[in-house]
């Protein structure tokens, strides 16, 4: 499963990034020409060229996944739920406010690779999964723009 890493310098980026202490922030999942991503005001699809372009820095990183379909499938059928605001701002003020019906973007990749058979994170912490805490992740980085 390939995973969309970027940042630019606009105010929210900026923001997100001091919230987050995240090198990028923003992630989506690629598939094909295309991403599935959690931004304001929803979890929507969007021409992969277009969010590349949006943003000043990016990387494309590879997770492993058994079951790639299962894990684009997943994030896939969280289109059109709300963006996840006030669980955001709960990870800013270290409160559980995640909610399973609404996603921001890190929550969506941890779930994409717990659908995929990676079940990177243990139970219990999906409300605290930031961009910088996949990048920590050993894995590939198949192609990056700084």
């Amino acid at each position: 499963m390939r995973v969309l890493f970027c940042t630019s310098d606009s105010f929210t980026s900026r923001a997100i990034r001091a919230i987050t202490w995240s090198s990028f922030s923003h992630v989506a999942i690629i598939d094909g020409a295309e991403v599935i991503e959690a931004v304001w005001p929803r979890v929507r699809v969007a021409p992969l060229v277009d969010v590349v372009e949006a943003h000043s820095r990016w990387a494309v990183v590879d997770f492993p996944c058994r079951d790639e379909a299962e894990a684009i499938a997943a994030v896939r059928s969280q289109i059109g739920k709300p963006y996840d605001l006030a669980g955001m701002l709960g990870l800013a003020l270290n409160r559980d406010w995640q909610k399973d019906d609404k996603w921001w973007c890190s929550e969506l990749a941890a779930l994409a690779a717990k659908a995929g058979g990676n079940d990177i994170y243990r139970e219990g912490v999906m409300h605290r999964i930031t961009p910088q805490h996949l990048w920590m992740l050993n894995y590939p980085v198949v192609r990056q723009l700084t």
